[in-house]
């Protein structure tokens, strides 16, 4: 059984209804569809609320590295081209899926978060600042909405699309305080978006400030040549988490740098059971979204809407 939480209580759906759900979304997204810029804003419909959306072009590169044993072996990985958004999703965005009021007939069947038990900010900012302690399940079912709200396929990216997209076609920008919020400059707190300079691709903040979720399930890599890899999660736990963040060293702050998530990251959460939604130990922990170039068919995105979560909890 799927189950799929309301903001209020819980209710139980079955996965046909998810089915049906994505279907009708896929049907929306299919019908709009047009040519995009290079580089394009979008306004959530019904808010004044933006975000800008980048050409990652395709392309080839060496995957991980030889400065940690989990970012080896080095292996050669192609992707097919994406739009990606510039800057981490902020409270700004983020707290319109949270605390969704208006009656969209187009989203009522997403299933939205239980309200939080607690101030999710932690006193850090909300009007620019990025978006934190959400679960990887909580980043899959934004990008449903946001699919709903504005007829455009979103997901998380996979970890090979975001060490690409971080790359920017080189390596690790330097010196790494004009690009990224770390240890050594946050002070001890998250910053607003794309307050430091962008990689070559103009994105912000792909490395430090908050650290971001990718849609796939942390594994050992593989050696061989690959293409649009991704490693479908099999159960909650672990997901890869990429960038580093405000609260890390230099060290952990590389486009290489891999973390598995890990139940402990909600441990204080005091709702019983423990939230499917809610991180409340995971202050450094965001995500940013991305449109692909290719609408794919309605079954893929229910699995990318779903990943890891046939299950009561995430």
């Amino acid at each position: 059984m799927l189950f799929v939480f309301w903001i209020g209580a819980p209710l139980a759906a079955t996965a046909a209804d998810e089915h049906a759900t994505v279907n009708r979304i896929h049907e929306s997204i299919v019908a709009h569809q047009y040519e995009k810029a290079a580089r394009y804003k979008v306004t959530i419909p019904n808010t004044t609320v933006s975000y800008e959306m980048l050409s990652i072009p395709a392309g080839e590169f060496l995957m991980g590295s030889t400065h940690k044993a989990n970012e080896e072996p080095t292996h050669r990985v192609r992707v097919d081209a994406f739009w990606m958004q510039a800057h981490e999703v902020t409270w700004d965005e983020y707290r319109l899926f949270m605390f969704q009021k208006d009656k969209d007939p187009s989203v009522d069947a997403v299933s939205t978060p239980t309200r939080p038990y607690m101030e999710m900010s932690f006193g850090m900012g909300i009007n620019g600042y990025p978006a934190i302690s959400m679960t990887q399940h909580a980043a899959n079912k934004y990008a449903e909405w946001l699919s709903a709200k504005t007829g455009e396929f979103y997901r998380l990216p996979t970890e090979a699309e975001w060490e690409y997209a971080c790359r920017g076609g080189g390596d690790d920008p330097t010196p790494l305080g004009d690009y990224a919020w770390y240890a050594a400059n946050s002070k001890s707190k998250y910053q607003q978006v794309a307050t430091r300079k962008p990689n070559a691709w103009g994105l912000f903040d792909m490395l430090g400030n908050v650290m971001e979720w990718t849609l796939d399930g942390y594994a050992p890599y593989n050696a061989a040549a690959q293409t649009n890899p991704w490693v479908r999660p099999t159960g909650p736990y672990p997901h890869a988490v990429r960038g580093g963040s405000w609260n890390d060293p230099a060290d952990m702050v590389r486009c290489t740098s891999r973390v598995a998530s890990d139940a402990s990251w909600k441990e204080q959460d005091p709702q019983l059971p423990k939230s499917i939604w809610y991180m409340t130990d995971a202050q450094w922990l965001g995500f940013r979204l991305v449109r692909p170039a290719r609408v794919p068919a309605a079954e893929e995105m229910y699995r990318y809407w779903n990943s890891g979560v046939e299950h009561d909890e995430q």
